[in-house]
Order: C-alpha cells, then sequence, then structure tokens
C-alpha cells in the first residue's frame, strides 16, 4: 500500500494540471491524508469552508485520482484539523501533516461500520419545502410504524444533490435511536454488488453468510439503486433479501436518480416490488426552499451575509441543494479572506463564473429527448395532426421549452411547425395545471428533464 503523503503527492499532482495556480493554492493547500482505514481514505481540511468545498466541487476528482492509484480505495472523508506546512522543495508544495496530530479524531465524520450510517445526517438539520415535502411525509410515517405500513417499501428519486442521501440516513438515525432493539443498515447498491460478488468468489460457506447478514435487518436503507442496471445476478440476490424482509415485516428504503420504470435493465420483478409500497420524488428547489436552505447553512456557519446576497444567490442559482451550497461556501471563503462581508456587485461576478453553466440545448434537441421518450417519430410534432398520441408529447415539449429554457411563446410556436403563439400559451397552461393534478404526468415530465 502506498503510504500517505506519496498517496496525497501524487493524487494532488494530478488534481494540480487541471486547475489554475490560484484555486489549486486555495482550496489544497494545507491538507494531507491523514489516515487510511479499510478502503476509506481521511483526508485533513484546514477548515469548514475547504471541506466543503472539496466534498462538492473537487469529490470525484479526487476520488478518482485516489482509486488510479490504489485499486483498494473505496471513499474519502475529509476533517477538519491543523496542518502544519513544510517548507516546500523545489516544484514539490506539498503540505505535510505535523507529528502532533498523529492521531485525530474524526468523530464529526465517522461512519458507523456496522450499520454503515453517518451521524451528520438527522431532521434537525434536514430543510422542508414544497419540493421535498411528500417524502418528508413518508418517512415521518414510516417512524410511526416501522415495516407494517402501506410505505414498505419506500424509494424516493430525483436527481443528484437534492438531499435524498441526507433523508434516507437521517430515517436510519431516527429510527436506530427510537428503536434501539432495530438493526439498521445503510449501503449503496454498488456496495451491496460488491458484497455479494465477493460472497460468491469466496464460496458457499461466504455465500450462507452475505445471504444471512442482510435477511436479518429491521430496517435496510439501500441508495443509488439505479447502478444495478443491467447486474442480474446482483438484482436477483436482491429480489430473495427483498422478499425475505418484506414478508417478515421488514423496513426496506431505496434511493435513486430516477424511477424505478425508467431504470435501463432493471428486472420486472423488482420493479414490481418497488411498486407495491411508496414511489415518490424529490425535485430541484423552488425560490423560497432556496432561500430557507441558504440562511440555515450560514447560521450553521456563523455567517451573516446581508439579504439582498442571499435573496440573489437563491434567486440567480436555480441548480442541485449540493450546487447551491458549494457556492455559498465560497462566498463565505472569500469573505474569510478579506475579512469583511462581501457586497452584491462583488458577489456577481463570483456566482457567474463559478456557477454550473446550464446545458445549452436546440430546440431540435430537445423535441428529440420528449419524442424519444414517448416512442413517437420526431416529425409527427411539427406536423398539423391532432392524434393523442402525437399531441400529449407537443404539448410537453412546448412547456420545457418555455419553463426550463426560457424561449419565448412565438418562438416556439415557429419552431414547431409554425403554430400561433397562443396555442403555444395554452398547451404550457395545460401542462402547468395537470401537473399538480395529476402525479404520474410530474413524473414523467421529471424524468425528461432529468435526461437534459
Amino acid at each position: 500500500m502506498i503510504d500517505n503523503t506519496q498517496l496525497w503527492e501524487k493524487t494532488l499532482s494530478e488534481i494540480e494540471g487541471e486547475l489554475s495556480k490560484a484555486n489549486f493554492s486555495t482550496w489544497f493547500r494545507n491538507t494531507a491524508i491523514l489516515k487510511q482505514d479499510d478502503g476509506m481514505v481521511i483526508v485533513g481540511v484546514p477548515n469548514e469552508f475547504v471541506k466543503d468545498w472539496l466534498q462538492n466541487k473537487f469529490h470525484k476528482t479526487i476520488l478518482k485520482y485516489l482509486r488510479n492509484l490504489s485499486e483498494n480505495i473505496r471513499g474519502v472523508e475529509y476533517s477538519i484539523c491543523k496542518i502544519e506546512e513544510k517548507k516546500p522543495e523545489k516544484n514539490a508544495p506539498v503540505p505535510q501533516l505535523a507529528q502532533t496530530h498523529a492521531e485525530l479524531p474524526l468523530a464529526d465524520l465517522y461512519i458507523n461500520k456496522e450499520d454503515g450510517l453517518n451521524p451528520r445526517y438527522t431532521f434537525n438539520n434536514f430543510i422542508i419545502g414544497s419540493f421535498n415535502e411528500l417524502a418528508y411525509a413518508a418517512s415521518q410515517a414510516i417512524l410511526k410504524k416501522v415495516g407494517t405500513n402501506v410505505y414498505n417499501p419506500l424509494f424516493i428519486y430525483g436527481n443528484t444533490g437534492l438531499g435524498k442521501t441526507h433523508l434516507i440516513q437521517a430515517m436510519g438515525n431516527e429510527i436506530k435511536k427510537s428503536y434501539q432493539n432495530k438493526r439498521v443498515f445503510y449501503t449503496t447498491s454498488e456496495k451491496f454488488s460488491v458484497d455479494y460478488i465477493n460472497s460468491v468468489q469466496q464460496g458457499s460457506k461466504a455465500m450462507v453468510i452475505f445471504k444471512n447478514k442482510y435477511r436479518n435487518y429491521d430496517l435496510l436503507i439501500m441508495d443509488d439503486i439505479q447502478f444495478l442496471s443491467n447486474k442480474e445476478k446482483t438484482q436477483e440476490e436482491l429480489f430473495h433479501i427483498f422478499n425475505e424482509l418484506y414478508h417478515n415485516n421488514k423496513q426496506i428504503i431505496f434511493s435513486s436518480d430516477k424511477h424505478p420504470n425508467y431504470i435501463p435493465a432493471l428486472e420486472a420483478r423488482l420493479k414490481s416490488r418497488f411498486s407495491a409500497g411508496m414511489i415518490v420524488d424529490v425535485q430541484e428547489p423552488e425560490y423560497e426552499s432556496r432561500l430557507a436552505i441558504l440562511q440555515a447553512k450560514a447560521e450553521t456557519q456563523k455567517f451573516s451575509p446581508s439579504n439582498d446576497v442571499i435573496e440573489y444567490l437563491a434567486s440567480s442559482v436555480q441548480g442541485n441543494i449540493r450546487e447551491l451550497e458549494g457556492l455559498l461556501n465560497g462566498i463565505i471563503c472569500q469573505s474569510q479572506l478579506k475579512n469583511r462581508n462581501l457586497t452584491l456587485n462583488e458577489i456577481k461576478p463570483f456566482i457567474k463564473n463559478t456557477a454550473k453553466p446550464k446545458k445549452l440545448l436546440s430546440v431540435k434537441e430537445i423535441v428529440k429527448v420528449v419524442c424519444d421518450f414517448y416512442s413517437i417519430e420526431e416529425d409527427s410534432v411539427y406536423e398539423k395532426t391532432r392524434r393523442k398520441e402525437v399531441v400529449k408529447p407537443r404539448q410537453i415539449a412546448m412547456f420545457i421549452l418555455r419553463e426550463d429554457f426560457n424561449i419565448s411563446y412565438p418562438t416556439i410556436g415557429q419552431k414547431l411547425g409554425g403554430r400561433d403563439h397562443t396555442t403555444v400559451m395554452h398547451s404550457c397552461e395545460k401542462v402547468k395545471v395537470d401537473i399538480k393534478n395529476d402525479l404520474s404526468l410530474m413524473q414523467e415530465v421529471d424524468q425528461i428533464r432529468a435526461m437534459f
């Protein structure tokens, strides 16, 4: 195994090539690997701002290069500690861990090896809004009647960065606290698959241990179920475990980035099992929720920006929660460096340069996504036809073009077969109303949006 210093030096040398000198120095100065433990790498960082920024902006990059150097690494965690910087050798400005910090408390990010839960994820720091209130309500119903409620299984889906992991882990932590006799376990589908494959390779005895392990939990939480796509044998094993738990009134919770019906190569019998309980989506937060999230995060960080700064950030960034918090952390960091709060005029260019840009798509590309989703010919959307199987996709395409890409009504009408702008307005309004009254339509539109 590569020692901590060499591993981090090589990782940083790879990352440095992708960033500007200023960016690299800001976020990776005074960082070091503190510890490697059972495939987990603990990276020491100097403060909360750097910790959040590495988690939100650079986590995938860090993990990728660490795994390239050592295939045994399965995850990265970040811990705040004091790291003294050595005088750098030429061309090697790599921070080193001070000897006085060889043993560091990692309680703030400790993940319980027995149940896989992270104690940071609780309902006390979970923001509830219209974007996630249904999923939250289902979670509270489960807490009252674990395993014997209509929400078994509970399947939560939505785009990345919307708080699904926070919610399902908070449920695990709350049930663990309230029902101390119940055995709770959180895992990802990827870890479950690795666990299964290892058991198969190790022989029948290991396979028996694997089966007994998962069948003995009172609450099984599985994150990112979409990664079971095309893994037939793993899906089959999950199917049997699911049946055993379900028939014994054990609670099962899943999360995914998409509705189970739209996960490619997922067995029909698993989709059927998922549908037996409650399937609920988490959407992107609306303005009021974004504002509440930012205010709560700022309060946690003991940061007091002006109202106009928070309001501008909430109105300007319509991405996921992770992106929103990352931008706030950047503003906090800049304020800390300047030793004062930034003005609104100062944060505007920062947001413009840092926020994730919207993907640029043509009208034709957007229409193609909608047509592919509904399995209709793309040309039919542009034709003067009122066939039911075409009208609905056409109206949804108009709605998405208007709501998500802010294209004018006349332009949409012109691009979609030379229709009058009043026709487009009527279609958009109809879809907007129908979505509020038809859960399945809402889910369809969310799935289409996730494809862009």
